[in-house]
């Protein structure tokens, strides 16, 4: 048996999924990459970013790869309205 494997459960994933956190990001650029993006990005000042908890890492690497540096991150609580 695995410790703790099975100690969350499948509603304890969903539910860990469906959690919000909000990156703060300085220092993005304009490049290949963020000229996809539906939204302009600035060069000074802070971005806001809200992403799930199943996505921070995919996230992260993207910030990283379009020259952000993430000086903040906050939980907002979940998808449904419920406080982290």
């Amino acid at each position: 048996m695995f410790y703790g494997s099975a100690s969350a459960g499948v509603s304890g994933l969903i539910e860990a999924n469906q959690r919000l956190f909000r990156y703060e990001v300085v220092g993005l650029r304009q490049s290949d990459q963020s000229d996809r993006r539906t939204f302009p990005i600035r060069k000074s000042g802070s971005v806001f970013v809200t992403v799930p908890y199943n996505r921070m890492n995919e996230e992260m690497r993207r910030i990283t790869r379009l020259g952000g540096k993430i000086v903040g991150i906050a939980a907002l609580g979940s998808a449904n309205g419920q406080p982290g």
